[in-house]
């Protein structure tokens, strides 16, 4: 046996972590780099990574600086998430940089950028890019009078204990989080021109971003319910990106920590921030509100086999089916307000899907008068969950010149008029040629 190349042993070598991509029959089989400032961070956060672990997640640990980082080889890329816990970092190490990062999402895998007050231009270029804008003082944080964290020692007016979540099960999950999140750190807004940035977790309408170490001589640029403490954003290739200006909120001491609200003086024993931060980090890594449709099908009433093309006037039957992934398996998804459209430049047909409440949707209607190559689209995009955008495409036809009625009865009237015509001329001859 001949000797293997470099290159063939090094393919050969890889191929079990590159099939190891994101694949949509099991999303929550996957790898994610975790590109950390310290290795420190790996026992400071080891309660949010050991979460991620438990569900099946394959992490691998790197400094942000290392020389052999790399997000691709051979044209594959080596992991589907991507967690940057290294806020300071000025440029990424080995081939990873901001367009890397960016081609990243843009290839439909997922992104956790965590920053803080030492966040970088770097760090900040990456999250504007995302549709999120930091505060541009590089001293300001996020600073509350009213609803602050109090320990035992101090009342720390930049420690947020905020309640201010998103409403959406999908999202944060079903079980309601009691007490609330405690935040430290920047703060940032969603660019009014990105219309798939959500705030999960905004600030109370008293918060402001300032330097808390001198006086305000300007009014904040950031302040009130406009700043967001935690965003996230499901870009149009389903890809999905989380954005905070808190690391510590991801931290064992702000899981475990207990929370004294300053405003209303209620006391909880733990923080939200495990609760928040795990169902999130499930949803972000495609854990809930992942869909897929599949056989999408069509057929003419009482007939069992697809056609080729359709007439005008033909009476047809549709259908898809939904899933959901639960996090093990592939769930029916009921709703009731997913639409098919036939569509020709603009839909001539727009139908609301009945469902049996076992996954599969359909409807009934009649072809429209008007021949060409329509589409059945179905574009569905529902608050949290991943857009499903199906087509399939079919030519209708006029009628064939035996395939008319001999008597039209909308013509009837024209009819008689022509036979009333004929009539009345014999009359007026007869009447002319014989009447003296």
């Amino acid at each position: 046996m001949g000797k293997l190349s470099i290159s063939t042993f090094l393919a050969i070598s890889l191929l079990p972590f590159l099939c190891l991509s994101f694949s949509p029959e099991s999303p929550t089989d996957r790898r994610i780099l975790v590109l950390l400032d310290d290795f420190s961070l790996k026992s400071s956060h080891s309660i949010f990574f050991n979460s991620l672990s438990s569900r099946g997640f394959d992490l691998d640990f790197k400094l942000s600086d290392d020389p052999t980082l790399a997000l691709q080889r051979y044209g594959q890329y080596l992991y589907d998430g991507l967690i940057i816990f290294s806020p300071s970092v000025e440029s990424f190490g080995g081939s990873l940089s901001l367009p890397g990062v960016l081609d990243f999402v843009d290839s439909g895998r997922d992104l956790i950028i965590a920053a803080d007050e030492s966040a970088s231009d770097f760090i900040k270029s990456i999250a504007t890019e995302c549709g999120v804008d930091f505060d541009e003082d590089p001293s300001a944080v996020v600073i509350d009078h009213k609803n602050y964290a109090v320990s035992q020692t101090e009342a720390d007016h930049t420690l947020i204990a905020s309640s201010g979540f998103i409403e959406s099960d999908i999202i944060l999950g079903k079980a309601k989080i009691e007490a609330p999140v405690l935040f430290k750190g920047i703060a940032h807004s969603i660019n009014p021109t990105n219309s798939l940035a959500l705030k999960v977790l905004s600030a109370s309408p008293s918060a402001y971003s300032a330097n808390p170490n001198s006086k305000l001589s300007s009014p904040p640029l950031l302040l009130g319910s406009s700043i967001s403490l935690v965003s996230v954003m499901q870009a149009r290739n389903n890809a999905r990106i989380m954005i905070t200006g808190s690391l510590d909120m991801l931290s064992n001491r702000f899981f475990r920590s207990g929370v004294q609200h300053a405003e209303s003086s209620t006391k909880y024993d733990k923080s939200g921030n495990q609760q928040f931060v795990t169902e999130l980090s499930k949803w972000i890594f495609h854990e809930r509100g992942h869909l897929k449709a599949v056989n999408l099908r069509h057929q003419k009433v009482g007939e069992t086999d697809e056609p080729s093309m359709y007439r005008i006037k033909d009476d047809l039957e549709f259908y898809v089916e939904i899933f959901e992934w639960s996090g093990k398996s592939w769930e029916p998804y009921v709703a009731n307000d997913v639409q098919v459209q036939f569509y020709m430049m603009s839909p001539y047909v727009l139908k609301t899907l009945s469902t049996n409440q076992k996954g599969l949707y359909h409807t009934s209607f009649k072809v429209p008068d008007v021949y060409g190559v329509f589409q059945f689209k179905v574009e569905y995009q529902g608050l949290g969950y991943t857009t499903l955008s199906l087509s399939k495409q079919i030519p209708v036809r006029p009628f064939r010149h035996n395939e008319y009625e001999r008597f039209i009865t909308t013509a009837f009237p024209y009819y008689g008029a022509s036979f009333v015509t004929m009539a009345g001329f014999f009359i007026f001859s007869f009447v002319y040629l014989y009447h003296k």
